[in-house]
């Protein structure tokens, strides 16, 4: 039988492991710059927690489980699949980390303290097409604050998103805004019961294009007039505040459109005050197709690649009132960190010393000198200097193969001499040279102290 994975699913050797953590480490390590706290919750929720939230779409991505024991028993399979799915099933892999985010902050509403700051780094999985940047498991790192209103935490999210990208060194292009301004605009063309199917519609504008976005609000039910009427929202032009400038008169008497102008300037004005290093706009084009979006929405794509969204994220008001907790408001962002290492792989990214299994590596010269190098290494280890002993005593030629192929910097060669002297004999692999010393300079040369 061919060995094989499912479609969608990776292994990871140990380079791309090592990559994969320098991801993790570098936005873990801003999210605690930001008092974040971490948390964790299971790989399986109850269906009822998942469907429903993510849309129409978003539902049918979700991965099923079966129901354990005589599940079948009963069961009429000439029905509609969807009911069907429904007797037979009753959880399904996490679709993200927000909604599972939701019923945490409900379910543990006592432990917590408001406003709470949290973020999560686990995998998801959706049924999709696998393609380049779209898998069917991937890893999401989110970070979101629950319990205030306040337009900082925006700001906050957007210095995360450049503190993140400049650490990464990937240029990127961070696009903002409200879904109040979206609902406005559906008011104003006559079809505030369409917001959902325009926001899905808009939302694959730069996958489909402006032509094939139109046919699809066609067959969502919107008007030749309501369509032709959608085009302000594609033609507004200039800076974030000319185009607010522009929305404020065209909002004119819209109280939900205004509100969502009102929260762009201010969210504006808080980002010009910090001057972010990467390029931020306003796109009034920007949809995020999730429904329980309900105020800003942020989107970023690194220059110089053609993959989608590295991260995204917005305001949710009311995510928690499905779960029994109404009117408490939150904010959040999404990092993805698989399509993020793929951009880093495309540009050449990554720091070159990244997969190095060891730093010191002993040559195994036989039984007499391993009692010597065992307490070598012991000392190096106790320093915090990842050292490794090559196990067998095998040819010379295959030991240095091995730390060339493992990128091991310093090789160690114990004999006679060096055991006598209580020396070891250093080779430094990048530079060809080679030098006698005692373990503690060893240790020294190193930077670490014993």
């Amino acid at each position: 039988m061919k060995c094989s994975i499912p479609k969608g699913t990776r292994d990871f050797l140990p380079l791309e492991m090592a990559r994969r953590n320098y991801i993790f480490d570098t936005i873990r390590e801003v999210f605690k710059a930001f008092a974040f706290e971490p948390i964790e919750t299971p790989s399986l929720e109850n269906l009822s927690t998942l469907m429903g939230k993510y849309g129409e779409e978003g539902d049918k991505l979700l991965f099923k489980v079966l129901n354990s024991g005589d599940f079948m028993d009963g069961v009429d399979f000439d029905q509609d699949y969807r009911k069907v799915a429904a007797k037979i099933c009753d959880r399904g892999l996490r679709y993200d980390l927000t909604v599972p985010f939701a019923r945490f902050v409900v379910q543990h509403r006592d432990q917590l303290t408001f406003p709470f700051r949290r973020y999560q780094l686990q995998p998801v999985w959706r049924a999709d097409r696998p393609q380049k940047g779209r898998y069917r498991e991937f890893y999401q790192c989110d970070a979101d604050m629950i319990g205030s209103t306040s337009l900082l935490n925006e700001l906050e999210l957007v210095q995360m998103i450049d503190a993140v990208f400049q650490k990464l060194g990937i240029e990127v292009t961070l696009k903002v805004n409200n879904r109040k301004v979206l609902a406005g605009i559906a008011d104003l063309i006559g079809a505030p019961d369409k917001l959902v199917d325009i926001t899905v519609a808009i939302d694959k504008l730069d996958k489909i294009g402006l032509d094939n976005v139109r046919k699809e609000l066609a067959e969502r039910g919107l008007t030749e007039a309501q369509i032709v009427a959608l085009d302000p929202v594609f033609n507004l032009s200039g800076e974030a505040t000319d185009k607010l400038a522009q929305l404020s008169t065209l909002f004119q008497g819209n109280e939900v459109g205004t509100k969502g102008v009102e929260e762009l300037n201010e969210l504006f004005g808080y980002i010009a005050q910090v001057q972010p290093q990467c390029h931020v706009e306003l796109d009034l084009t920007l949809a995020r197709g999730l429904n329980y979006y309900t105020g800003a929405i942020f989107e970023v794509k690194a220059h110089n690649v053609s993959i989608g969204s590295i991260c995204g994220g917005g305001r949710y008001d009311n995510l928690t009132g499905i779960f029994g907790m109404p009117d408490v408001s939150g904010v959040g962002i999404s990092f993805g960190a698989d399509r993020i290492y793929d951009v880093l792989t495309e540009l050449e990214k990554f720091p070159a010393n990244l997969g190095q299994s060891a730093q010191v590596l002993f040559i195994n010269f036989g039984a007499e000198s391993m009692p010597y190098c065992i307490g070598c290494a012991a000392k190096l280890r106790k320093a915090g200097v990842s050292t490794l002993i090559y196990p067998d005593a095998a040819k010379m030629k295959k030991q240095m193969e091995f730390a060339n192929k493992n990128r091991v910097p310093y090789v160690v060669f114990v004999g006679e001499s060096e055991i006598a002297a209580n020396n070891v004999t250093v080779k430094n692999m990048a530079e060809g040279t080679q030098e006698t010393m005692a373990i503690d300079q060893l240790v020294e040369m190193l930077g670490v102290k014993c």
